[in-house]
């Protein structure tokens, strides 16, 4: 006992919190690195004063309270922090994806909600508010195309998606329940839970990961877990604007103008 006491400072409950919580420490250590956040963002998502050090460094045990944030927000699984051979996430075996809300007209019929950038920033952390839809414009498209589903208009911001999505348009997407649903072949607007984004989906054989693929190929696939996906919406149509008269010959003839210009400004840049 004596040499306990000399390698713990004279605090045999160093031991027992060593002992007792090596595991659990590792595990929510791992968890906070997965997925990405510093000390201070995840004591914040998680209801914690300042930043989580002093839970990783042992000083501070695991409450119940961190417990059940980290089982609600990111599907852990309670036992998996504190046993060494329990799976590390509680999923379904189909994950549900179905709009949290929906919203009708006065005549009970589906209408279709827009959202859009500046909405979008907001959306996954008010998904469940039905209040907060009421800010949001809503309209019946009475195209057959349209009915018997649940549809939602989505701005798309950015040019991950180019060439078959421009910054600023929008996206008519019909809701699907499963993510065993999607189609490696279709466009979705994935609701994460601190982001909306437009992407093609993959599911690889043998894999728990869910893979997104943006199609300008400068911006590289990345992995997520089903747990982080609150909705996805499948793309079925979208609204474009600005639309001329400008051919595909001629677009050609104005990319071979600007190759030619590019040329002569390296030329001029770089003399023989």
């Amino acid at each position: 006992m004596e040499i306990i006491h000399n390698y713990f400072g004279n605090n045999p409950k160093s031991l027992y919190l060593t002992m007792e919580n090596e595991l659990t420490l590792k595990r929510f250590i791992e968890v906070r690195r997965d997925l990405g956040y510093t000390q201070a963002e995840f004591a914040k998502l998680l209801g914690i004063s300042n930043t989580t050090a002093d839970i990783e460094r042992g000083r501070t045990k695991l409450s119940g309270k961190v417990v059940t944030e980290l089982l609600r927000q990111f599907k852990i699984n309670p036992i998996w922090l504190f046993e060494e051979k329990a799976a590390k996430h509680l999923e379904p075996s189909h994950t549900h994806v179905i709009p949290k809300v929906v919203t009708v007209d006065s005549a009970e019929k589906d209408n279709m909600v827009l959202v859009n950038a500046k909405a979008a920033a907001g959306y996954p952390q008010n998904i469940a508010d039905t209040s907060w839809y009421e800010q949001l414009p809503a309209f019946d498209l009475p195209i057959p195309e349209f009915r018997n589903a649940t549809y939602r208009g989505f701005q798309v911001e950015g040019d991950s998606m180019l060439p078959n999505l421009q910054s600023g348009e929008w996206v008519l997407a019909r809701a699907i329940e499963h993510i065993d649903h999607v189609n490696a072949n279709k466009m979705y607007v994935v609701v994460l839970q601190d982001s909306v984004m437009v992407k093609k989906i993959d599911r690889r054989p043998n894999s728990n990961n869910i893979t997104l693929i943006s199609l300008n190929e400068t911006y590289p696939p990345y992995d997520i877990k089903p747990f982080q996906i609150q909705e996805i919406w499948e793309v079925s149509s979208k609204l474009t604007f600005n639309v001329d008269a400008t051919t595909e010959t001629g677009l050609l003839r104005q990319l071979q103008a600007s190759m030619e210009e590019l040329k002569q400004q390296v030329g001029a840049k770089n003399p023989n």
